[in-house]
């Protein structure tokens, strides 16, 4: 049986707290108010046994006749106490008689007899057991109230940590504008408490996050931008060069700096979460065979089961390039892409991706062993695929190779809105 979404084990082990420490402390009240009662009980009633046996014993020494309860060696009489009595002491004790429980004492008598005396002690048997009775239900009453009490109270201190929580993970996600907005932390004229603390240090941190990636955002596109204008004269002077090796060295050098430039633009847009999808249905195996015809590489595409899903053309073979791409700059022969339904891979035989690739994922500008490239391809392909709401996952086979799958959505993902609405 699930519990509710705030019931999570902190509640559930307040809960159990609780209810433990309140049926001891109803166990331990319970047992110290049973014992002061049932003493004093038991001690009147002995007071009053050993009362009338005085009594009777002054009758049996004045030779007048016994008061009614008294007599001598009554068959009746407890084997332990007729024993107390005959070896010359008084004593009491409550035993059963005729059904009903009595308080029976007893002293020595001429000829070596015991006088003894019975009291009726079924009023005060039913007072002790009503008092138990009434030390339960109150107990239980108690323990029942101050549960609740207590589950109100922890439950408010959790749904408040749940919330806090679902900020960090839509934070951790990618929504920097996710806030708590705890409103005991928010109001300075109300006590600060532990959670109130947490809440409000983590906005701050979320805020502090976010200024800094933005700035960074905004770094990142105001360099792409400003590099666009003197690249472009670059590029054109550089085909009035005349043909020649350190010409196509130019060349080549310009080239690779116009498409650093271009997908540090594309991931500044990534980063700005706004971009807009241009939905069509497409098919995968025709879609990817354009992909590989257009990278000029020697890739196999294989259709196992093909599919047609509604999604941005544009940006799917933007993903697909950039994973062929990658597969032949930093993998080896044969490269092979599957279309297995609304599943897309792309396997290379080379060495494999590197393990921090597998833990965090791709990172700007970090390739391993000095390869080629930016490691700015992956980078986009995985911004890409989110702006598909499709999910890109990296391995490597058992027998060696980088895989890369693209996993499509059966649906088409939401679209994101316009940044003037």
């Amino acid at each position: 049986m699930r519990l509710p979404q705030w019931a999570g084990a902190l509640a559930v082990k307040a809960a159990l707290f609780i209810t433990v420490m309140c049926c001891a402390l109803a166990a331990m009240l319970g047992a110290l108010v049973h014992v002061s009662v049932t003493h004093q009980t038991v001690g009147e009633a002995r007071d009053l046994a050993l009362s009338r046996l005085a009594d009777a014993t002054a009758s049996y020494e004045a030779g007048d006749p016994l008061p009614p309860g008294a007599g001598l060696d009554p068959e009746q009489l407890p084997g332990p106490l007729r024993e107390l009595a005959l070896s010359g002491r008084r004593g009491t004790m409550v035993a059963d008689h005729q059904g009903r429980p009595t308080m029976w004492a007893a002293g020595p008598a001429d000829g070596g007899r015991a006088l003894a005396v019975a009291v009726d002690y079924s009023q005060q048997t039913r007072t002790i057991d009503g008092l138990d009775r009434a030390i339960v239900w109150s107990s239980a009453l108690a323990i029942g109230a101050t549960l609740l009490v207590g589950a109100f109270a922890v439950t408010r201190v959790t749904r408040r940590l749940h919330a806090t929580a679902r900020v960090a993970r839509r934070i951790s996600a990618g929504d920097l504008d996710a806030r708590v907005h705890d409103r005991r932390a928010g109001d300075p004229r109300r006590p600060q408490d532990e959670v109130g603390a947490v809440a409000a240090a983590l906005d701050s941190m979320a805020g502090s996050l976010q200024g800094k990636l933005l700035a960074e955002q905004r770094f990142t596109a105001d360099v792409a931008h400003e590099l666009r204008t003197p690249l472009t004269g670059l590029h054109a002077a550089a085909e009035l060069l005349p043909p020649g090796r350190p010409t196509e060295l130019v060349r080549d050098r310009v080239a690779a700096l116009r498409t650093l430039t271009e997908d540090l633009l594309e991931i500044s847009r990534l980063d700005t979460g706004r971009e807009r999808l241009e939905l069509d249905s497409e098919e995968l195996g025709a879609l990817a065979r354009r992909v590989v015809r257009a990278s000029g590489t020697d890739t196999e595409v294989r259709v196992a089961r093909d599919a047609r899903v509604e999604t941005d053309r544009r940006r799917l073979e933007r993903v697909l390039g950039n994973l062929v791409a990658n597969a032949h700059r930093h993998g080896r022969a044969p490269v092979v892409l599957t279309v297995d339904g609304p599943a897309v891979t792309v396997r290379d035989h080379g060495d494999g991706y590197p393990d921090y690739l597998l833990a965090h994922g791709p990172q700007r500008f970090r390739t391993e062993g000095g390869a080629r490239g930016h490691g700015l391809g992956l980078t986009i392909a995985l911004g890409q695929a989110e702006v598909l709401g499709a999910r890109l996952d990296f391995g490597n086979a058992p027998d060696g190779g980088a895989v890369a799958t693209l996993t499509l959505p059966r649906t088409a993902p939401p679209r994101a809105p316009h940044p003037d609405h």
